[in-house]
């Protein structure tokens, strides 16, 4: 007759291990769904103009914080995230490494403010015309969202999405 052994406890751990990755991932995966981007625009550009900038709400339904750290898009060379705040009359403009996505709040990319910058753009934006882009999370991944370009003056509670 066979004995039974019960498993070791190297198995056991390692068992755990992989559970522990499955719950890990499935976590992981969940948290994609968290993130909203609504009213994604940019401003129409002039012909030979460098580039242009791209706004949106964000909101992050989820129960953790998450950040978005990059933003690729095809219509230009590179797409780099910023900030705009005055400094006595003069209007400066900073790159920033990401924009922090506080759980369960909307953080608005807008004029004057936090916003993705178009640089190298390929060719002008044109109202009326839209593209692609992708918008990268620490923890929630890729989502991919279609900026609608408007007029340069447009103001977001102008416009139809």
């Amino acid at each position: 007759m066979k004995s039974i052994h019960p498993p070791s406890r190297r198995a056991a751990g390692l068992a755990l291990g992989a559970l522990l990755a499955l719950c890990w991932g499935v976590a992981s995966a969940q948290s994609a769904a968290t993130i909203e981007v609504t009213h994604a625009y940019a401003r129409a550009t002039a012909p030979g103009q460098a580039a242009g900038g791209g706004y949106a709400q964000i909101r992050n339904a989820g129960t953790s914080a998450d950040r978005l750290v990059a933003v690729q898009a095809d219509v230009a060379r590179t797409v780099e995230l910023h900030t705009m705040s005055m400094d006595g009359d003069v209007m400066r403009m900073r790159q920033v490494e990401g924009i922090d996505l506080p759980a369960g709040q909307t953080v608005e990319l807008k004029p004057g403010g936090l916003h993705m910058m178009f640089m190298g753009l390929k060719g002008p934006l044109k109202v009326g015309e839209s593209f692609p882009a992708t918008l990268k999370f620490e923890k929630a991944g890729e989502v991919k969202v279609t900026l609608k370009v408007e007029a340069a003056g447009a103001r977001p509670h102008m416009m139809k999405h």
